[in-house]
């Protein structure tokens, strides 16, 4: 077995860590979209958690929703569970933060503590697969797994298909 990136191994070594036993797992096909994520897995686009960090507006913190790879995440519902608007998080604010790159956030093992929140369609999965630290690096876990781990609360957060 070949050695895992600095990156891919500090999300090897946070699961770990935390009594997952989750497999971090590092391919030469890009996963830094959920389509290409699924296509290199083989699972649905819908069983990609894919990780996507905003900032509030009024305060400046981060949080980080978790999505389904399926779903455009609806800021307004987001904002409205917060109890604040959102705004976008450029990509120096995602690695100053998280300490991982667009593409490659992974559920846990961040630079600093996250408010986590968990798209509710993820719950319909027996299994997911998330970011491990690059954008070539993923790991399967369950829902229920990705709850333990990150502490979130799983909402609604899909934009509604009409």
């Amino acid at each position: 077995m070949t050695a895992l990136s600095a990156s891919a191994q500090k999300v090897q070594d946070a699961l770990r860590s935390r009594g997952f036993a989750g497999q971090v797992i590092e391919s030469d096909k890009p996963t830094r979209t959920s389509a290409e994520a699924a296509a290199a897995i083989g699972c649905a686009v819908g069983q990609i958690a894919k990780s996507i960090l905003f900032k509030r507006k009024s305060s400046g913190s981060p949080v980080l929703v978790i999505a389904s790879g399926a779903n455009r995440i609806d800021e307004s519902k987001v904002a409205a569970v917060l109890g604040e608007t959102l705004g976008k998080a450029d990509a120096e604010f995602v690695r100053a933060t998280t300490g991982f790159v667009i593409g490659g956030v992974p559920p846990l093992g961040h630079a600093q503590p996250l408010e986590i929140l968990v798209d509710h369609d993820l719950l319909a999965f027996p299994e997911i697969w998330a970011a491990a630290g690059t954008p070539n690096a993923v790991f399967k876990l369950t829902p229920d797994e990705l709850l333990a781990m990150t502490g979130g609360r799983a909402v609604a957060v899909r934009v509604d298909r009409s």
